[in-house]
């Protein structure tokens, strides 16, 4: 059965209480878009690094794993650009084996929202990091071959949102980006929304849900 938690500190007490015996962790923080996975993965990264006063924990987004535009747009999924098919899984997969072991290093990719695309080798997971905050949409999917992250996870966390407030959420994202309501609306409902159903209707339970 799950844990429930409810604020961020809550989690940096758990987590730093964890037994470290194999060394480096890997933790996985999943929900739906919107739900607030990297503001919350920041928050946390900056509390353990704070209360342990070096820096042991970094953030590994999902997000830099996206398929570029023009590989989408062959494929016919540029307007489904988030969903689980728009992003190179393999690698992602990948890059976790590596990172799951406890003496390794690796750059990887980080996704820039300005440019709309992910930049290579543009963040470093050092040796010395040994909580590793992985966070992303699909990362507790049951689907093949997503749930083969699981194998790499020490410890699962979900964020549960109602959808209510994670249609405002998502509609005020793309109003941010210059959208008007209309078009931001409708990006919204037409992509995000589908996107955040499925999450929450096709993943495995979480170790903690975090409900916020």
């Amino acid at each position: 059965m799950s844990i429930i938690m409810h604020s961020a500190e809550e989690l940096a007490v758990y987590i730093l209480k964890l037994n470290r015996d194999r060394g480096r962790l890997v933790i996985s923080i999943a929900g739906p878009p919107g739900s607030g996975k990297s503001t919350l993965s920041d928050t946390l990264c900056d509390l353990i690094n704070n209360q342990i006063s070096r820096e042991e924990a970094v953030v590994m987004p999902m997000d830099g794993y996206h398929l570029d535009n023009s590989i989408l747009e062959r494929k016919g999924l540029l307007s489904r650009k988030g969903a689980p098919a728009t992003f190179d899984v393999e690698s992602f997969l990948s890059d976790i084996q590596q990172i799951y072991k406890k003496d390794t290093e690796l750059t990887i990719p980080v996704f820039d929202r300005e440019l709309d695309c992910s930049i290579p080798n543009a963040k470093h997971i050092r040796k010395s990091h040994g909580l590793i905050l992985m966070e992303g949409n699909y990362l507790l999917l049951k689907d093949n071959p997503w749930h083969k992250i699981n194998n790499f996870v020490d410890l699962s966390i979900f964020l549960k949102v109602p959808i209510e407030m994670l249609e405002k959420r998502l509609i005020k994202r793309w109003l941010d980006h210059g959208l008007t309501k209309e078009e931001a609306t409708k990006r919204a409902l037409s992509n995000d929304i589908p996107n955040a159903n499925f999450v929450n209707n096709n993943s495995s339970p979480a170790d903690i849900i975090l409900d916020l």
